[in-house]
């Protein structure tokens, strides 16, 4: 009996040691529960035409575990200290950089402009309109009325926007100019705030006009695709990271010179809101 009791005070003994060793005093910036500010500066440095080289400043690994870079709204996705990133249209871009931390927080976010003053000649994006931030670029694009009802796009705040319900579809198309025999990569940036259900939205390449109230088929170059297994929480950023699926590959081989037709074609159960921007079409080099 006694040494039964014994023992069992030499647990209870460890065990109040163990729990008065393992709490903090107080809580601070080392114990994971709270993200300490971080310093997210970044430089930019041009090494050649349409190309630019990103890197931190901060290096201190206690509170800085790794960065997120956002090139031009296209979304956070994680990276290295320093990145190489090509811009290649002429044009005005918001780069941002996020700190990441403690728990994967975010400690701080810093952005920077960059203009480029001349696109790039070869891999310059080909398709004019493609990111709707003008009445002249939205001109460019019509609507395909596939299904009669209850699949609206819409053209605002510098984007198009499509609202579908009951596994109704409708498209929109523009024209680019193409040459036999080469291959052009298609991208575009999509985002929906809430999850998609049984919902498709897939772009193509048509030799043709579509023609009115018919469906439109064919190759599929880029794709988000519910059955596939994306687009069934909130998304954001260009396809080729967002999208899935083996039609989500985004190369193009020209079969003809001169005009063909890419367009968008999206529709589902639920879509309260897909939202398509920066559509392009490049050279592959």
């Amino acid at each position: 009996m006694i040494a039964k009791y014994i023992n069992k005070s030499l647990f209870f003994g460890a065990a109040v040691f163990f729990l008065t060793s393992c709490s903090p005093e107080s809580i601070d910036e080392g114990n994971g529960l709270i993200q300490p500010s971080a310093d997210a500066a970044f430089t930019v440095t041009k090494t050649a035409e349409n190309k630019y080289h990103l890197k931190r400043v901060n290096d201190n690994y206690i509170n800085f575990i790794n960065s997120q870079w956002n090139i031009d709204g296209d979304g956070f996705v994680n990276g290295k200290n320093e990145i190489d990133i090509s811009l290649l249209d002429a044009g005005t871009y918001i780069l941002q950089h996020n700190a990441v931390g403690i728990g994967g927080q975010v400690g701080g976010t810093t952005s920077q402009t960059v203009v480029v003053p001349t696109s790039d000649p070869i891999a310059g994006n080909i398709l004019q309109g493609g990111r709707f931030d003008t009445p002249e670029e939205i001109a460019k694009w019509s609507i395909h009325t596939i299904s009669p009802a209850k699949a609206q796009w819409v053209f605002a705040n510098k984007e198009a926007t499509i609202v579908a319900s009951e596994s109704n579809q409708q498209a929109i198309y523009t024209t680019v100019n193409v040459e036999a025999g080469k291959q052009y990569t298609i991208d575009l940036v999509a985002s929906s705030k809430t999850g998609l259900e049984d919902t498709w939205c897939e772009v193509y390449i048509l030799n043709s006009m579509p023609a009115s109230g018919q469906d439109i088929s064919g190759n599929v170059y880029r794709s988000i695709n519910t059955w596939d297994g994306c687009g069934k929480s909130a998304f954001g950023g260009k396809v080729s990271s967002v999208g899935c699926g083996s039609k989500n590959t985004g190369v193009y081989t020209a079969t003809t010179t001169g005009t063909v037709y890419l367009a968008i074609k999206c529709g589902g159960k639920t879509v309260k809101g897909l939202t398509v921007d920066k559509v392009e079409v490049r050279r592959k080099q």
